[in-house]
């Protein structure tokens, strides 16, 4: 028995623009009260993740440095979507141009919101196998990645340490980890 109702939209503002997001204030109307209420949210395109994998069970990682945590961290592929594009293409995209590996047959593991409290996108995540080194590392002016090659065997570790402690990365890896075994 399903008891909680949606909120009505009533209007949104568009308040800042942010390069690869846009920030909106909304008022909504409660289902309870019909009282109103003002609420923001975080406009973005969708996101890509995905798990390269090598022939000889080794998953292609990234390091990057993370201007929010201001750290460095160990994280798997991933990006925003390019206009026209789809998950598939963008997942691949990112694969080669962060690590120089080149992924074919890529295995959809399913759509997550990455905060449905407060962005308004989907975050495709993909897995590969047999993927292979056919170049360099794409850098641009704001990313610049490493390659770090680390047995598939060695991600439980990684993930219950913290030592990948990116949220989106961990669902992603979990994820992956479940397919890998099954």
């Amino acid at each position: 028995m399903n008891r909680v109702k949606p909120w009505a939209e009533l209007s949104h503002q568009h308040l800042l623009d942010c390069r690869i997001f846009s920030v909106e204030s909304l008022a909504s109307r409660s289902p309870e009260d019909e009282s109103i209420h003002e609420f923001f949210r975080i406009r973005c395109v969708d996101w890509v993740h995905i798990v390269p994998v090598t022939s000889d069970d080794r998953v292609v990682l990234v390091r990057q440095f993370r201007h929010g945590s201001g750290e460095l961290s160990l994280e798997a592929p991933a990006g925003l979507m390019e206009p026209g594009e789809r998950p598939v293409e963008a997942a691949a995209r990112e694969c080669l141009e962060e690590t120089g590996y080149v992924a074919g047959n890529l295995q959809p593991m399913g759509v997550l919101r990455p905060n449905p409290a407060l962005f308004t996108n989907r975050m495709y995540s993909f897995y590969a196998r047999d993927v292979r080194r056919v170049g360099e590392i794409q850098h641009t002016s704001t990313e610049h990645t490493e390659v770090e090659l680390v047995p598939v065997s060695e991600l439980p570790e990684l993930l219950m340490s913290g030592r990948i402690d990116h949220a989106l990365d961990t669902a992603t890896l979990w994820r992956f980890l479940h397919e890998y075994k099954n």
